[in-house]
């Protein structure tokens, strides 16, 4: 009788890495602490998407850095060729133009390679439940978020605020603790975060952004956060640490 595990929905893996003890680490890491099931592993980009074609695995966690064709452009053929695949992209670290160009595949998380087992594991729990977890990384950057907002207007043709009528932008369809999360949200506050500052519960955090999404008809809490701003509801600003500090009257 076969005694294997029966492979969950949405929990098969490919791993993308040309090095061979990283990939047998994080399978072995995979497959010991979860439900995962790494389907098959790849050392380049032509080697992925030939398995991508074969074991059509749910989550492809793809290295940054890959010899030939990169990791990014690797995980933009791979969106394309298959659009319900969620992507992971590894790196040794995050840097602004790595992660805007991650955004722009259409990865749902960004991670490093020197991050805890348990924290990947409940990376890849969130990405398989369907969560853009690339967009805290986003939203703690303001610069880079501003970014993100200007290709998303380029890529719509369409003007910031400023540059369009008032009567052209869409009416506040949220309420107002709603906006507060989503501001909160814009911070690069976490849920707990916004739990703590709002004086409400992580599940009412959580019910406010269904209903934000719903409304917004948008799929994530970086789409909902760019209408909101191209829309002048909210503004992303830095934080109080990056701001500049005002002078004293003894200045």
């Amino acid at each position: 009788m076969d005694q294997r595990k029966p492979v969950l929905t949405d929990r098969r893996l490919l791993i993308v890495d040309d090095h061979p003890l990283f990939r047998q680490g994080i399978r072995r890491l995979i497959e010991e602490n979860s439900d995962f099931t790494v389907v098959a592993e790849a050392s380049n980009g032509h080697e992925a998407i030939r398995q991508a074609d074969i074991y059509k695995p749910d989550i492809t966690m793809i290295d940054v850095q890959l010899p030939g064709v990169t990791g990014l452009n690797i995980a933009r053929i791979l969106k394309k060729q298959h659009p319900s695949m969620r992507i992971v992209i590894l790196s040794m670290h995050i840097d602004d133009d790595r992660l805007f160009e991650a955004v722009r595949v259409g990865a749902s998380a960004f991670l490093t390679k020197d991050m805890e087992g348990p924290d990947l594991v409940r990376s890849l729990e969130q990405v398989a439940m369907g969560e853009q977890i690339i967009n805290v990384a986003v939203l703690s950057r303001p610069d880079l978020a501003r970014r993100v907002l200007t290709e998303f207007r380029h890529l719509t043709g369409e003007g910031g605020p400023s540059e369009r009528p008032l009567s052209n932008r869409q009416r506040l369809p949220l309420s107002v603790r709603e906006i507060e999360v989503l501001d909160c949200v814009a911070q690069g506050l976490s849920n707990k975060e916004i739990a703590d500052a709002l004086y409400i519960t992580e599940q009412t955090v959580k019910n406010h952004m269904t209903a934000v999404l719903r409304k917004l008809s948008v799929d994530d809490r970086v789409q909902a956060v760019l209408c909101a701003v191209k829309n002048g509801w909210i503004e992303i600003t830095p934080p109080v640490s990056e701001q500049p500090a005002s002078h004293s009257a003894n200045s």
